[in-house]
């Protein structure tokens, strides 16, 4: 496999610690009686996802990537709904997430070597 670039490190981090911080943050708006009367629990999933999305990132699974462009995808829609500078924000954030995943380096080391845990016994090659 391949060495991790240091950009996916720094994001990865990121990406994981707003998603803690964001999850702390929001948990006191869930009501338990009614926990879906608002969309305090959507808020939380979301932030879980972040989470989820920059540890397997740091494991180099690919699929952690494109969850992580989804996230930010989803804010830039969401930011559309709020304010222009919401809007702006996420979407120079998109932009910068997409450069820094998506760059050759980047691109290798998702696409790494088969790791053993996801080998499959091959019959011609015992």
């Amino acid at each position: 496999m391949t060495q991790r670039p240091q950009s996916v490190t720094v994001f990865s981090i990121l990406l994981a610690a707003a998603g803690a911080v964001g999850l702390v943050y929001h948990l006191n708006e869930i009501n338990v009686n009614h926990p879906f009367q608002n969309e305090a629990l959507q808020v939380e999933l979301f932030r879980l996802l972040a989470i989820v999305a920059g540890v397997y990132m740091l494991r180099g699974r690919n699929w952690a990537r494109w969850l992580a462009i989804a996230w930010i995808s989803y804010h830039v829609v969401l930011g559309a709904f709020h304010s222009f500078q919401q809007f702006a924000t996420h979407l120079v954030l998109l932009a910068v997430f997409a450069y820094v995943l998506f760059r050759r380096a980047a691109t290798e080391y998702f696409r790494g070597s088969k790791r053993t845990d996801e080998m499959k016994p091959d019959a011609t090659n015992p």
